[in-house]
């Protein structure tokens, strides 16, 4: 997959793709509907198949005080967009002045002037543009204007009825029900960050940690959960069984929120390197022990638990359009 952070002079061979078009945080199961629908047509008229989102998260910009948010952080959903077989990923920088580009600007200097796109694909939902402005309909109807084609994909549905969607899968980690976000996800959840060095307490009672700063990640419910780990090596990553505690550690009182991995019968350095944490399940709530030997007892009752979760196979449920 080739990653463009601009649409203006683009190699002859990526422009005329089908592109889909949208945020994509977290590139769930709605999401990969509407790419898997660009890369069919993309496929009819033997073109390559891409992506247009936008960086950094729109809602980042224009609330910028709010809580942490984001499922996939860029390289975390570029990564994700690669593994489905994309030929392209265009970024736009959604900067002070992007912001404020209509939509009728957007199609005809981006989509059309730079990209020169053969087909749209987007969500039926799919809002762009200074104040929101464009919609399906108007993306519609500028495609008959300017020759290419457009395809809004409707909502995709899990057996119940219920939607996929990124407020979903955030609703469900934030009460700590990782399948539930899993199966909207179609992966387990990860957290995806460098290990930095700690205050190595967890060495001194037996149970070393590789400790993750969360960033610009979501904080799910705080607490203890069954883990799966690897150093990321994108297809190639192999995965460890774990627990992790993700919270402020009010044990040893600490004040940074922080997501510390233990991984089962594994010896080696993890220092540095970018470590791909996915969350299987929530086994139970952060709290405060009556001193080291009390939590390292419940560290141990946690590892047992999770090695129990961690046998639970992982199954899709199907999905309805």
């Amino acid at each position: 997959m080739r990653l463009f952070r601009h649409t203006d002079d683009l190699p002859a061979d990526a422009r005329g793709a089908v592109m889909a078009l949208g945020n994509f945080d977290g590139v769930h199961r709605g999401h990969q509907a509407v790419i898997g629908e660009a890369q069919r047509i993309a496929r009819s008229f033997s073109v390559p198949a891409g992506v247009v989102t936008f960086e950094p998260h729109p809602r980042r910009v224009f609330r910028p005080d709010e809580p942490p948010f984001r499922l996939s952080p860029f390289r975390v959903k570029a990564r994700k967009l690669e593994s489905l077989g994309l030929d392209l990923l265009v970024v736009c920088h959604f900067d002070g002045g992007f912001q404020h580009k209509t939509a009728d600007a957007f199609v005809r200097e981006d989509l059309m002037g730079g990209l020169a796109i053969r087909h749209a694909v987007c969500g039926s939902d799919f809002l762009f543009g200074h104040r929101r402005g464009g919609d399906v309909a108007l993306l519609t109807r500028l495609g008959d204007e300017l020759g290419f084609g457009v395809t809004a994909v409707g909502p995709v549905a899990d057996p119940e009825g219920g939607v996929y969607s990124s407020t979903r899968v955030r609703d469900a980690l934030l009460a700590g029900r990782a399948r539930d976000a899993a199966h909207i996800l179609g992966t387990p959840w990860e957290i995806e960050g460098r290990v930095e060095h700690g205050d190595k307490l967890g060495r001194t009672i037996g149970f070393p940690t590789a400790n993750i700063e969360l960033g610009e990640y979501l904080r799910p419910a705080f607490g203890v959960y069954a883990v799966r780990a690897g150093v990321d090596a994108g297809a190639a990553t192999v995965w460890h069984d774990g627990v992790a505690n993700l919270g402020r550690r009010p044990t040893v009182g600490g004040l940074t929120e922080r997501l510390e991995v233990h991984l089962f019968d594994f010896a080696g350095d993890l220092y540095g390197r970018h470590l791909r944490v996915q969350f299987v399940e929530h086994l139970r709530g952060e709290r405060k022990f009556d001193g080291l030997d009390a939590l390292k007892a419940q560290i141990a009752r946690d590892g047992e638990a999770a090695r129990v979760a961690l046998s639970v196979p992982f199954a899709l449920p199907t999905t309805t359009l």
